[in-house]
């Protein structure tokens, strides 16, 4: 019946011993995101296997790329607009009960990506098996875009790892490498790439049997005691890192379980999918449907090719650092040049330390910290087709140190600068090639922060650009192209935020207010602490410039001590012990002003319209996705310019023009909210 049998996206192949293999090979994409087409083809396969049952059963890729990436979101976003997505998930949810309920062993044999509806298929499976390859990710990421697992993963994560194990999958969002796969019990065995089919075959054949303490903790933790006492902590320790109001999807997660987690499964099933749909019509999900768009729309920015095999960085501060490091953790060979070895020193310790956590083959590592060589006398920069350029802010300095660079850069190597506000209009005077020379701004940490800013004059060719942008791939950031003016895009729109909480705190309110103001509107950290984080004088620098751009002159608020600027110095606005901001007791009876919220994020609204009006950026998604990565505005916003359209332009100028009569010309509506 299944000897060849080939469809659309699936082809079926009854071994000689008996196994039937079911290979999913997506015929109109690169990568098996599950689709309507997908799903209904194995379901007409899995209907028809029940009438002439097989030995055994293994799923695997037809992709080079991995398994499953999880379903297509944008056919998910269409379905969503026309109002079917309970449709969409509780047909989800049959397909994959069907393949649970086959009575022979189904074996999902995984390599490479394996995300969201890809693990609840495996889930679906009697066993798991998964490669050792380290392209091998295993997730349930669904949270991330304002849901949760609704194809069954709720409902069969915590039955086969215990709660606890598959709550923290499920809440956090984040991959799992094979071994990591295997010790929490979500993955049978891990095998060689080589060998993944065969041993596939023969654990459906043999079976297993999974350790005592896993099966005992899964029937524990799912009984009523075990859902009653552990929902509440988890609710808990949820509560400490998202707020139910901004993301309402973890606390349904665990709610949903807590009342569900004993039913039948059909009935478990049935109360996942109400919950799922409920949050999938969220104004958080959209938004954060949004922003996965948003980070494809960067990740596809110039293509593969750039041309970079070499890079030398000079400065090796935190930031040139820092950066070198991240290349050859990313696997280009870096040379990091500084005036005495005794700079460049602290970097490679930084960066040794940061292998150490990112590179677990001792090998690998070793290879991966040959790549990374100390360089005083700059002979690097005769090799490099990339050199950037990371010291400290001052026009003069980087002019001089260009010029010298010049004289050895090799033809068609391309020369940027790391600045952080200075305009690139001034930078590339006297510039060789100006055509190869560009700005390219990360953030702190490098580590951490996923968004470079690609910053553009005049004279910028279009190729440089686009080899850039690939780089940034190449190095697993998202690159945004932004005007040379002065700020860029991130900054800018950071300074009247920070410059605000700074004003606000010399006047007597307490720090922790003003950083909870902030929180509660949905931002990562509070500008107090942000402040303090970046550094005082970066602060008062950037705010200085922002000040002159305006016509504005800077707040006295603005005063840095010397060895009190912030994190760096253990005492800024706050006093900073073992790398955390102490922050003071606020007083019971304090009531904060009822406008700051406003007078934190209006100016940051403000600055973004500002922005948008003077072409910073190319178009209003570019704009969001900008401030999403490179500051962490709520993501459940979509965006400042999405925030605006949510609210009202109109109804939040109004309120600019309250603060602007209440405390001065700083809040005046800025130029381009009538063209919003």
């Amino acid at each position: 019946m299944f000897d060849g049998l080939r469809l659309a996206h699936w082809q079926a192949d009854r071994r000689p011993d008996g196994i039937l293999v079911l290979t999913l090979d997506r015929a109109d994409q690169g990568v098996n995101a599950l689709s309507r087409a997908v799903l209904d083809e194995l379901e007409a396969m899995i209907e028809r296997i029940a009438l002439e049952l097989p030995k055994g059963i293994v799923i695997i890729s037809g992709k080079k790329a991995g398994f499953i990436p999880g379903a297509d979101i944008k056919s998910f976003e269409e379905i969503a607009a026309k109002g079917l997505v309970e449709d969409w998930i509780r047909r989800g949810q049959l397909v994959f009960q069907k393949l649970a309920e086959l009575r022979c062993p189904t074996v999902a044999a995984i390599h490479g990506h394996c995300m969201g509806g890809g693990t609840e298929i495996a889930l679906a499976c009697r066993y798991r098996i998964a490669s050792n390859s380290e392209s091998t990710r295993i997730g349930l990421p669904e949270i991330k875009l304002g849901i949760y697992p609704g194809w069954g993963g709720s409902v069969r994560a915590p039955r086969l790892l215990g709660a606890p194990a598959a709550m923290d999958l499920m809440l956090t969002g984040r991959s799992l490498s094979a071994s990591s796969a295997r010790a929490m019990g979500l993955v049978d065995k891990v095998v060689e790439p080589a060998l993944l089919l065969d041993e596939a075959v023969k654990l459906a054949q043999r079976g297993t049997t999974r350790p005592f303490k896993q099966r005992f903790t899964a029937w524990a933790t799912n009984t009523g005691l075990g859902r009653a006492l552990l929902a509440p902590q988890i609710t808990k320790a949820t509560a400490r890192k998202a707020r139910k109001e901004h993301y309402p999807a973890p606390f349904a997660l665990i709610d949903t379980w807590r009342r569900s987690g004993g039913l039948p499964v059909h009935a478990a099933l049935k109360a996942e999918a109400k919950s799922v749909v409920k949050l999938a019509g969220t104004p958080t999900a959209h938004n954060l449907v949004r922003v996965f768009f948003l980070m494809d729309r960067l990740k596809g920015l110039g293509g593969k090719d750039h041309g970079i095999t070499h890079v030398h960085v000079i400065g090796a501060g935190v930031m040139g650092g820092d950066i070198a490091a991240w290349c050859a953790l990313r696997g280009f060979d870096v040379t990091l040049q500084d005036r005495e070895m005794k700079f460049v020193q602290p970097a490679m310790d930084r960066a040794r330390a940061l292998f150490e956590k990112k590179v677990k083959d001792p090998a690998k590592r070793e290879a991966t910290q040959a790549r990374l060589v100390a360089d005083v006398e700059g002979a690097g920069v005769a090799r490099a087709d990339l050199v950037i350029e990371a010291i400290f802010e001052n026009l003069e300095a980087k002019q001089a140190l260009f010029a010298k660079v010049e004289e050895t850069l090799k033809p068609g190597a391309i020369l940027v600068s790391n600045t952080s506000s200075i305009p690139l209009t001034q930078l590339r005077e006297g510039r060789r090639d100006p055509a190869r020379f560009a700005g390219l701004h990360y953030f702190n940490p490098v580590a951490l922060m996923p968004l470079v800013e690609i910053v553009r004059h005049d004279g910028l060719d279009a190729e440089t650009e686009r080899r850039l942008a690939a780089f940034c791939k190449a190095i697993d950031k998202l690159p945004v192209p932004v005007a040379g003016t002065p700020g860029f895009l991130v900054n800018r729109i950071l300074a009247p935020y920070m410059q605000e909480a700074i004003i606000a705190f010399s006047e007597g309110i307490p720090g922790p207010v003003i950083d909870k103001a902030a929180l509660k509107f949905g931002m990562p950290m509070g500008p107090i602490e942000l402040v303090d984080t970046v550094g005082l004088d970066v602060a008062a620098s950037v705010g200085r410039i922002m000040a002159d751009f305006h016509g504005q002159a800077l707040p006295e608020a603005f005063k840095v001590e010397e060895a009190r600027r912030g994190k760096k110095d253990g005492q800024g606005l706050y006093k900073w012990e073992n790398g955390k901001a102490v922050k003071p007791e606020v007083p019971k009876d304090y009531q904060a002003p009822e406008d700051l919220e406003d007078r934190l994020i209006l100016p940051l609204l403000n600055e973004a319209v500002s922005c948008l009006n003077d072409g910073v950026v190319s178009d209003a998604d570019l704009l969001d996705a900008g401030v999403i990565f490179g500051t962490g505005f709520a993501p459940f916003r979509g965006g400042p310019i999405q925030h605006i359209k949510a609210v009202g332009d109109d109804k939040l100028v109004a309120r600019l023009e309250v603060l602007a009569t209440r405390y001065g010309g700083r809040f005046k509506p800025r130029a381009g909210w009538d063209k919003l």
